[in-house]
């Protein structure tokens, strides 16, 4: 047996609000749209990962979602300029990645890294 795929829901009254966060500013598109459900993916094959735990470093909250990019500076000045709050970071962890935290429309805590 083999696991395929792994999708992460987020419940949200209106589904749309998800293109300018995700679609926007993190560059996925849109795969499956039933209206009541929209599911956004890469074009890049990306590694399926279960997370558990009780913090999510450094002191910080465990995130909902951890989504690892190949240009953090690029999201970063996307997230800026779309005035979405920075909850955590910029920094460089001491385990070799760099993130910040950031919340989704729908109030979900997103870690947005880069390994270096």
């Amino acid at each position: 047996m083999t696991v395929k795929r792994i999708v992460a829901n987020i419940l949200a009254t209106t589904p749309a609000d998800a293109a300018a966060f995700y679609g926007d500013i993190l560059g996925m598109r849109v795969v499956m749209d039933h209206g009541w459900l929209v599911t956004y993916a890469s074009d890049a094959q990306a590694l399926t990962q279960v997370g558990i735990g009780i913090e999510g470093g450094s002191g910080t909250a465990l995130p909902d979602l951890s989504i690892e990019v190949d240009n953090l500076q690029e999201v970063l000045a996307k997230v800026e300029a779309a005035g979405i709050a920075i909850e955590y970071g910029p920094v460089t962890e001491p385990w070799g990645v760099r993130r910040f935290y950031v919340r989704d429309p729908f109030g979900r805590l997103v870690n947005i890294l880069m390994h270096l």
